[in-house]
This record gives structure tokens, sequence and C-alpha cells, in this order.
């Protein structure tokens, strides 16, 4: 592996650039999404090898595969021990089903895993250029809290946040509302969807340049290659054989999640299924039954907020890894190999009613603590293995994924279970502090200005 590797837009028409450029600019020249050129393995012994090794070690060799020929080892490896001091608890459930909660960062989001290391490489390559960006993010729940944490106080970077004003948690909120310096929350009078389109179509407008504008949503693939990395961890630490394969079920949104997944099977990861569950915004399950793609307009407002999504960002993604071409507007040009992605995904919707049943009987039969978001990943596992029982015995490895803490929920917690979930040290003394944040009309020409206005 001698030479780095490229990454090209699904698009197909801006040219292809190297890691540092596509992870600066966040969103391709011609709206596509970066993807990596080819996917590089991970062989049966490195695989292997990683049972023995820590979170940020594992993470290096992993991300290393991608990175490899534009930043030096010795600054990857310092980068993933910086961004990763935290655990990954994988919590046994019953025979060999478990939850791996990635609820145990700053703020307590699976969304820490990608904005630390992103925010991390950004500042380097920055540094090293003597450069500034002002990076944009569209949140439906966690990803502004967990891109503000992470960019909080750098240097070299600003951050503005938008998020639909009534489709977040109060504690969600506060983690964005409660910084200040580098970082400006932005409440929208609309929709996750219509707070994405603003984004994007800032990223398009040549009058903006001048502001050095980038992502740190999940549209930009610095996001995805970290979130690689903990499905390798869960089945390092899980796996009884060299050969065994293992199910993952996915609690997905904007898909982001779902891709790093993925990404980790066609590195070679021995993946028998992944699991993609979705709230009522069904549009990716009606997508994999039938190989037509609708968009929900506007999208369905779910108790699992952060999975709001009526048109995933990164489906573009997934459709590009199975042969095809879809672009930003959802529009398939190329249809995507549908009989390989329905042999390796299975996709299911969780209302809200099923959503809250879970969290009641996932505590009552397991004393399993789950939020919205995890009850959506529990609910699809046990759906999926009363579906297909030959591929769900008792001795068969499935991980369903927690992404967010219970006590991010503690209105949903508290009226379903009776208590208040205990907050992580990441939340306390949350509700005490002062909130800072500005409102705007669902208008692109409000936006601009506003931009123009706030950063010179």
């Amino acid at each position: 592996m001698d030479k780095s590797i490229l990454f090209y837009s699904t698009n197909l028409i801006a040219a292809p650039v190297p890691f540092d450029e596509a992870l600066l600019k966040g969103l391709a020249p011609d709206k596509g999404l970066f993807m990596p050129e080819y996917i590089p393995r991970m062989e049966k012994e490195e695989i292997l090898a990683l049972t023995d090794m820590e979170y940020p070690e594992i993470a290096f060799r992993v991300a290393s595969k991608f990175l490899h020929g534009v930043i030096t080892d010795e600054e990857l490896l310092a980068i993933t021990e910086d961004a990763y001091d935290y655990e990954v608890p994988l919590e046994h459930v019953y025979d060999r089903n478990y939850v791996m909660r990635l609820d145990q960062g700053p703020t307590a989001s699976f969304k820490d895993f990608a904005a630390r290391m992103m925010a991390r490489l950004m500042q380097y390559y920055l540094k090293q250029n003597n450069r500034k960006l002002l990076i944009l993010t569209a949140t439906s729940g966690d990803t502004g809290s967990a891109i503000a944490n992470a960019f909080y106080g750098l240097d070299n970077i600003d951050v503005a946040v938008l998020f639909p004003e009534t489709e977040v948690t109060d504690r969600q909120r506060k983690q964005m509302t409660t910084l200040g310096k580098n970082v400006r929350i932005i409440a929208i009078d609309g929709k996750f969807d219509d707070c994405q389109a603003l984004v994007k179509q800032a990223f398009s407008d040549a009058e903006l340049d001048y502001l050095g504008l980038s992502s740190a949503n999940s549209i930009n693939v610095g996001r995805i290659i970290p979130q690689i990395v903990y499905y390798f961890y869960a089945y390092a630490k899980l796996r009884k054989t060299a050969g065994e394969e293992i199910v993952f079920s996915v609690p997905s949104g904007n898909f982001g999640d779902m891709m790093g997944g993925v990404l980790a099977m066609k590195m070679g990861l021995p993946v028998k299924r992944f699991i993609i569950a979705t709230n009522e915004n069904d549009e990716f399950p009606k997508f994999l039954e039938t190989g037509n793609y609708d968009k929900i307009v506007p999208s369905k407002n779910c108790i699992s907020s952060a999975m709001n999504v009526g048109h995933p960002s990164n489906l573009a993604r997934l459709v590009a890894l199975y042969g095809g071409m879809m672009d930003e507007s959802g529009k398939i040009f190329t249809p995507a190999d549908m009989e390989a992605m329905r042999s390796e995904i299975w996709s299911t919707s969780i209302s809200d009613s099923k959503t809250r049943e879970t969290i009641q009987e996932a505590w009552k039969e397991h004393e399993l603590l789950l939020e919205p978001h995890g009850s959506v990943g529990w609910a699809g596992l046990v759906e999926y293995c009363k579906e297909s029982q030959d591929d769900c015995g008792r001795d068969q490895l499935c991980v369903a994924l927690e992404t967010a803490h219970p006590a991010k929920f503690p209105q949903e917690i508290e009226k379903l279970l009776g208590f208040d979930p205990a907050l992580p040290p990441s939340l306390e003394g949350l509700e005490d502090k002062m909130e800072s944040f500005d409102h705007l009309d669902n208008n692109y020409e409000d936006f601009k200005l506003y931009l123009v206005e706030n950063y010179k």
C-alpha cells in the first residue's frame, strides 16, 4: 500500500482529491459526497490481532488504511489517543446478544467518536497551511452538540450549527447553546431536512467562498472513517473463533453510522448481516424492498429525534458502494445492485409505539436501559431474529448499537419506566448554565445574510 487513496465525488463530476482536501472541503464542488476510490482491506490476521488492542490503537490501525501517505503514523496515533480517552462498554443482554454503548464520550453520544477525531485532523491540516475554516453543520439532535464540543476553543475553526427549533430535547439543545467562544447556534423554524438544505445551498454559493466553508455533518468523509472503527472493536472483543460472523443492528437517520459499518464489512470484517432500523421515516426500508426511492417530505417527527430524516444524505454513498449513482436530491441515475444490497442488509421501520414498548420490555426483562434511538436498534434486532431464526440462533453473535445516553431523554424514560436516569459526568450541571442562540426563518437569503454579517 504505497499510494495514497484519492476520494471521488458520488456525483462523478468533480475531480478526485486526496483525503486532506476532501476533509476540509466537506462537500464536493459538484454537490456530491466524497468516497474512497477503493476500499482498503483488513486481512484476517490483522483483524485477529485487534483482540489484544485498546480502542485508540484499533482506531489507528483502521484509520491508517485510509490515511496512508497524508499523515504520519506518529501524528495519527497521537490523534486517536487524544480523541478516545473514554470507555466503550459492550453490555451483555442474553445468549450472545450485546448492546454496544457509544454514549460515554464528552457529549454522551456516538457522534463524539467521529467529531473528536475529525476536529483533530482538521486542526492538524489547517495549522500546517495556516488556514481558517467556518464549519456549517445541521443537526437533528446529537450531531450539533458533538461537533460544537469537539471544535470548541480551536484556534483555526469557527462553528455554526443549525437545528430544528422544536425537534431536539432540552438537554441536546443546552449541550450546544451553553458553549460560546467560536461556536454559534441557530434555531431554524423548520425540519432537520430544511437545516441540511440551507447548509448545502451555502456550500454551493460562490459568493460565500471567501468564508472558507466546510461541513462536519456525516456528509463529510472525515466523519465516516472514524465510525468504521467501533464495528471492528466490537468484533475484536466479542468473537469466540477466528472465522465467526457477526450481526449488527444500527438505528439509522442520516445513515453516517450505517455507512461506517458497511465500509467495515467491505474492508473484510466478517459481518453476516446489517440490520438498518429506522423510525417512522421509512424511506429506506421501502427502497430496499422495492428498488424505488421516495423521499419523505416533510420528515415525520418521532421520539427518536436524531433519526427524523426524510432523505438520508449518506444514501448516495450506499448506492455508490453497490454500483449505482444517486445525486444529492435523491434522483437515481444508475440503479444499485439491489440483490447484492439485500443479501447483506435487512431493514425495518419501528413505530413510536413500538419504540416505547421496547424500552419498557428491555428494562423489565433484562434490566437493559435504552433511550429511543437505542430502542429502535434493539427492536430491529429482535424483529430480525424472529423473522430470520436460521440466522439468529443462541450461538449467533449479535450487537445492537446504543447511540445516546438515556439521561438525554429524561421525560420519556420517566414516563415509561418511572425514574430519571442517572446523569453521566458530561451532563451534570447543564441545567444551570446560561444559553445563547439565534433564531432564523427557513429562508436561504436570511441565512446567507446572517453568515455575511457575522463572519467577515
